[in-house]
């Protein structure tokens, strides 16, 4: 979108082009950033030791800054932009926004209630219910006062209500508690984070109500009300949180490096015997890593959405960089346990369902008909049809004697060069890791941020269920994959309840009947680091997943990148106002036979015993 400069003299406003903004400091000490195709702004008048309010000012698509003095220039300025905003919608909308008493805790709307009924309500509603609103012991109130005035007496007004009324423009004056700060201006940080996401939201509910019934606008969400553009601080912060977690492999990391010994000692030993775990080492300082981490000045982003998915990365980038200073301990687990936000009883109520209605085909896995160089070609042909779709895709296959596992990296493909595996598995895993990973991956890469490459957070069980989900959509999902699966999430429930490394492979071994590698695997992974609880996530991911499009959701939407499914009304929010970008990449599973056969029965409920 192209910003048009505003000249700074008693012109005011330029022709205010469609699909544009203007972005201009003014005369006096005034600034205004104006989207040329929202019909509403938010004012706020420059005063001493008052930047937060200021900051909440800034959180809508459109703004003025009013300078501290010559208020006849803002006066005129004011008229002349509702003059022209009015006569391209029909109807302006302003709203002046200032902090009322210290001591105050009530909302004061002021406006023509008689009016505009519909749009004042919501606003008082909204305003009443901000999550946020509990302060001293006491509940903040907002209440709708119908008067001529739109500012209090002791506050000089600088427009007239009847010439904005004339121009076409209805002017709302909003009082607020100013509850996120002490009587010297300080903020309380942490406070106003809240305050100022369900403050925007609880604006943008009421005046897209206006909007919506007084306007010609087109429109189709409040959410489209809030900030168009991403400011280059912004995209700073982002880029620094990415350069932070690219510069560890946090998986890597938390994985052994002596399995195989592990293996073959407790095997040998008749399950009696268990090596210690060893680790690599660190290539990098936790605690300096921290101090670039909050360094980052995420609580200045004006965004309310973009501050909040940056500071929860944050925080879990500080829980990773802490578990890998504790490999090998205790504490170790008891963080895992809160990154993955330990278990649902319903998860393992799902998973001993599994492991009860499936048996083990032990025969699946000694049929391994493909090489590593086999399921190479495979694996090309997948980007050849993504390269159909976005000729810069590029990623490429890559067979290795130094890996020891299949895994996508930065959209890369990376085969151990002994791999074999059946046909069956092969279609799964082309879908799974290059038709979710791989294609989530590039899809990320597209969008402004980089975090929708590298991951918001959380993002891991949504990912994990939609490859699983991507088996089951081409009829690649078998019974021993949906096993481990479930047997991940029985181990995980062990942990939890304190049994040890032999105490969980019985269970898997001699309870719910795993053979022993599959046992063993389950088990070893589980007991990484000093106790991971990541393995739960392919499940839970699978579950949640299903619930979502039993509800209506939408599976194409949640391939934009990577993120979680609590962030889908944010990601929502940002693509409606343009700051995202849908999928450019489709997988190939949306074009096969029976996709919407077997979507169907996802939607209407099918258990995931079925789904093999």
């Amino acid at each position: 979108m192209k910003a048009t400069a505003l000249p700074e003299k008693e012109e005011f406003l330029s022709e205010l082009k469609p699909g544009e903004r203007t972005v201009t400091e003014l005369p006096h000490g005034g600034y205004l950033f104006l989207e040329h195709d929202i019909p509403f702004l938010m004012i706020y008048r420059n005063i001493p030791n008052d930047k937060a309010t200021m900051r909440l000012a800034r959180t809508g698509a459109s703004y003025l800054v009013v300078g501290k003095n010559n208020f006849e220039y803002f006066q005129k300025f004011v008229n002349e932009l509702t003059e022209k905003m009015s006569a391209r919608f029909g109807s302006f909308i302003l709203m002046e926004i200032y902090s009322g008493a210290p001591n105050s805790k009530e909302f004061v709307i002021r406006g023509p209630s008689h009016k505009l009924p519909v749009s004042l309500e919501v606003l008082r509603e909204e305003l009443e219910k901000l999550e946020s609103r509990r302060y001293g012991g006491q509940l903040l109130t907002a209440r709708i006062e119908q008067t001529k005035q739109r500012l209090p007496e002791s506050k000089e007004a600088f427009c007239s209500i009847e010439e904005i009324k004339e121009c076409g423009g209805t002017l709302i004056g909003l009082e607020i508690p100013p509850v996120y700060r002490n009587t010297e201006g300080e903020l309380y940080p942490l406070y106003f984070r809240k305050f100022r996401e369900g403050f925007a939201a609880a604006i943008h509910k009421a005046v897209f109500e206006f909007i919506r019934i007084q306007t010609s606008s087109k429109l189709e969400s409040f959410a489209a009300l809030g900030k168009r553009t991403i400011h280059e601080e912004v995209y700073k912060i982002d880029r620094g949180l990415t350069e932070i977690e690219s510069s560890y492999q946090f998986l890597l990391l938390v994985a052994p490096v002596n399995i195989q010994s592990l293996r073959e000692c407790f095997f040998k030993s008749n399950f009696e015997e268990l090596n210690a775990y060893h680790y690599r080492l660190l290539p990098i300082d936790p605690d300096i890593l921290k101090r670039k981490l909050y360094d980052l000045p995420i609580d200045e982003i004006d965004d309310p959405a973009l501050s909040f998915l940056f500071d929860e990365k944050r925080e879990e980038i500080d829980q990773q960089l802490t578990m890998l200073k504790e490999r090998g301990s205790k504490n170790f687990f008891y963080r895992s346990v809160r990154l993955y936000q330990g278990l649902d009883k319903n998860l393992v109520t799902e998973a001993k369902k599994i492991l009860q209605n499936i048996s083990e085909d032990r025969q699946q896995e000694k049929v391994k008909t493909l090489d590593a160089t086999e399921f190479g070609k495979m694996a090309e042909a997948e980007f050849d049809f993504f390269r159909k779709q976005a000729s810069d895709y590029s990623c490429r296959v890559h067979i290795r004697e130094d890996v020891n596992v299949m895994m996508v990296s930065r959209g890369e493909l990376y085969l151990p060069a002994d791999y074999t595996l059946t046909k069956s598995e092969a279609s799964a895993l082309i879908q799974h890791e290059i038709g979710t990973h791989a294609l989530t991956y590039y899809n990320g890469i597209q969008q402004p941020l980089t975090q929708l490459s590298q991951g918001l957070a959380d993002y891991d069980p949504l990912q994990e269920g939609m490859a699983v989900l991507s088996e089951y959509l081409i009829g690649g999902l078998t019974g021993n994959r949906l096993r481990t699966l479930a047997g991940r999430v029985i181990a995980g429930e062990a942990l939890l309840n304190g049994a040890n490394f032999k105490e969980v492979f019985h269970l898997l071994y001699s309870k719910n009947g795993f053979s022993k590698e599959p046992a063993f695997n389950i088990t070893s992974r589980i007991f990484q680091g000093g106790g991971f609880l990541k393995d739960i996530i392919y499940l839970k991911g699978l579950v949640e997943l299903k619930e979502y499009l039993m509800q209506g959701g939408d599976l194409e939407f949640l391939l934009a990148g990577k993120f979680a499914l609590k962030h889908v009304p944010m990601i929502k929010d940002l693509t409606e106002r343009k700051l995202l970008k849908p999928p450019t990449l489709k997988p190939r599973y949306l074009n096969t036979a029976n996709y919407k056969d077997r979507m169907k029965k996802v939607r209407e409920g099918i258990s995931l015993s079925e789904m093999v």
